[in-house]
Formats: C-alpha cells, structure tokens, sequence
C-alpha cells in the first residue's frame, strides 16, 4: 500500500467524542454563540425539529451580529428548507445553499447519486465539529418516526492545526457552488469579462479572506490526528485505504461500527487475515430494517466473514447510524463514511482519524457497552439455515448495489 496515498497524522490536536445530538448540538450552540468571525458547516440532513431548531437559531444569532455563516445540506438529505426559515435566514443574513438540487429529474442522471454526505462545522478556524450526526433530533428517524430509543452515532470536537484543511475543505466546496450558480445565471451573450466578474463575484462571495492564515487553529499538545476526506476526483480511496493500513497492523482487536456496512474485497481480505493472526475482530451492525439494499445486501458476505471467525453483532436497541471504529484501544475515527460502495464511491465524506489512548479507550467502551446492551451476535449456524426467502432478497440487493455501482461509472 503506497504511503502517498496515507493520511499524515500531525500532533497537537485536542479531540472530544461526542455521542449523539445530545452531546453534538449544546457544543455546536455554545462554539457559535462564542464565535466572531465565521461558521461553515455542512450536513446531509437539517431537519428543523427541536434539535434542530436549536441550531439554526445559534445560526440566525451569529449572523444578526456580523458574523459571516455559510450553510450547505444536500439535495437529497434535504431537499428543501421550510420557508418560515428560510425567510428568518435571509433577513438575518446567513447565506445558504442545497448542494445538488434534484430538480424534476431527481435521482434518474447518475451523476445525481453523488451526494453531500458529510457533516462539518467550522467555528473562527479554530473548533471544528466533524462526525456521523446530522442537524436531526436522536429520537426521530426521518423514515420511521418517533423513535423508542435514541440513535447510536458519534463526532467529534476537535482544535489544532487540522482545523485549517477544514476550514479549506468548506470555503472550496461553497466557492464551486457559488461559481456554478453565477455561471448558470450569467449571460452567455455577455462578453468574456462579463463572465470572469461572475466568477470573481463568487469568489468574493465564498468569504475565503475572512481568516487569516496566521488567525487558523492554534497549536498546542495533545492527539495526532488527520482529516481524510473522499470526494470524486483526487481522494476517492483514501478512507478505505485509512481503515486497511490500521487492520493489517492490528495486534490485538478490532472493534468497527458501521450503519451500511458491505466491504470490498481488499477491506474483506484485511480483516481475515487480521483474525489469522490472532487478531478479535467484531462487528457493530445495523439490526432493524431501514432500507432494503443496505439491510440485505450486506448479508451476502456474512458467510464468508463468520467462517473466518469475525464476530458480527447487530444492534437492535435503536437505529445505528455510527460510522466509527477503534483499533487496539489506539486508533481511532469518526466520521461520515459507511463502508459500502455507494459511501466510498458516490458520496462527499469526511472522517477524523486520530491516535489518542484516551480517546480511543473511550469510544471502545462505549462502543462495548452498546454490544452489550443493545446488540445480537449473529449465530454461523442461523445464518446458514435462514429461509430461501431471506436468501433470494440478499442476492437481488447484492445485485442491485452492484449494479448501481456500474452504472454510476465507478469500480469496487
């Protein structure tokens, strides 16, 4: 595996883990009512329920006091914002935008699977929120309601010099999208100069000047940590490549989380060998219906991973909406991506990857005690017996991710 295409862990970081809204949203409140100069944050889902609420209404705050707040959700998390809202964001000046719309077309163009997934807030340059959770309340689930348990998922809080490569990630990403929308509206009966001050008026636009170099996430001691991102051009591999290089120096256990779970066969082959050599690997995974491709299609590797002696727990207590993982109580990352094609492949994602005994010993735990008390282990001789039924809907689901992944013009 070619170091160049690694992420380089930096000291000098002070990271928190946050579990669910419940922690995420009060310290994302508290960072924007304190901030002065800027937010950027970005999300896959903003629900404005009571949670989210709470949020928005720090937003619409930060604004009304000449703070610069730059929004993005996507177009299919959500694809439209209520107008009251959008109404209060306007008058108060937060700029917003839906990365994607779909339009009358919706998801029927390809290239309209490739999504804002993501969930980022940049505070000053300085905090920066990076995780799973979206602007969405633990106990309501967009598809099924009110929920009788919270939803499992985590992020981040984290300060040090990485914050800088966010603060970038956002202001590029919004700066594209302003761009397009000029370009879209400009005249094309216009002169050359006429379109570059379009683009030039995007730019200006994006509030790229509004932090200084200098001004960006001061250092101090604490975790090595990096921010991998996976995008449609130069990072497409590089959080998988993250999760490879940590199992294969595994010498003790594995513990992974994950919503949408169905590896390719080179993350496959790294957690058997890792059990080869004496390494406990477990499996966190979603246990309740919630879509059918995901929840069946990654039945079709069960097999192969418990001959192997992976350990797979499914978690029932609640939605597992967790994208996050722990590596001899050392490495650790959170963040956006499920490990399945259409994650690693079609999605904008962010994850923080760090080395902190601390923090890793925490999520392992937490981690642990949701396996305990929320999670199934799923029996090889069960799984071996289950109705033919169950057996042909897994392999049309396969079929039909893979399938997706074709079309989509990528390979996995």
């Amino acid at each position: 595996m070619k170091g160049r295409h690694l992420p380089i862990l930096r000291a000098r970081h002070q990271v928190g883990l946050l579990e669910g809204g419940q922690d995420l949203f009060p310290e994302m409140v508290r960072g924007i009512d304190a901030c002065v100069r800027e937010v950027r944050m970005e999300t896959y889902i903003f629900n404005f329920d009571e949670s989210g609420q709470k949020v928005a209404q720090a937003l619409e705050r930060a604004a009304r006091r000449g703070v610069q707040v730059f929004l993005m959700v996507d177009g299919v998390g959500t694809p439209e914002m209520p107008s009251d809202w959008t109404q209060r964001f306007d008058a108060a000046g937060v700029q917003w935008r839906i990365f994607l719309p779909l339009g009358h077309v919706g998801l029927l163009i390809p290239s309209h699977w490739r999504r804002l997934h993501r969930k980022l807030c940049v505070i000053d340059g300085q905090v920066m929120f990076c995780g799973g959770i979206n602007i969405l309340d633990d106990w309501i689930d967009p598809n099924h309601g009110q929920l009788q348990s919270p939803r499992l998922d985590f992020a981040v809080r984290v300060s040090g010099p990485l914050v800088r490569l966010g603060h970038e990630t956002a202001t590029q990403l919004w700066l594209r999208q302003e761009a397009a929308h000029e370009l879209r509206h400009a005249d094309w009966s216009a002169s050359w100069k006429t379109l570059q001050d379009a683009v030039r008026l995007a730019w200006e636009k994006s509030g790229r000047s509004i932090l200084e170099q200098d001004e960006l996430a001061p250092a101090g001691n604490g975790a090595r940590a990096a921010l991998v991102l996976r995008d449609n051009l130069r990072f497409r591999t590089q959080i998988e490549r993250a999760y490879r290089k940590s199992i294969a120096d595994a010498r003790q256990n594995i513990l992974i989380a994950n919503a949408y779970f169905l590896p390719g066969r080179k993350l496959r082959r790294a957690l058997i060998k890792a059990v080869q050599r004496g390494v406990r690997v477990r499996l966190l995974l979603q246990g309740r219906y919630e879509y059918f491709m995901q929840y069946h299609a990654v039945r079709m590797v069960y097999g192969q991973l418990l001959a192997a002696g992976i350990e797979i727990w499914e978690y029932r207590a609640s939605f597992l909406h967790a994208k996050v993982a722990v590596i001899d109580r050392r490495w650790a990352t959170v963040g956006s991506s499920n490990l399945d094609p259409l994650s690693l492949l079609l999605a904008r994602e962010a994850n923080i990857v760090l080395e902190d005994e601390s923090f890793a010993e925490d999520l392992h735990e937490r981690l642990s005690r949701a396996i305990e008390t929320g999670a199934r282990q799923v029996d090889p001789a069960s799984y071996a017996s289950r109705p033919w039924r169950e057996r042909l809907l897994d392999r049309l689901a396969y079929g039909l991710m893979r399938l997706a992944v074709l079309i989509s013009g990528s390979r996995y």
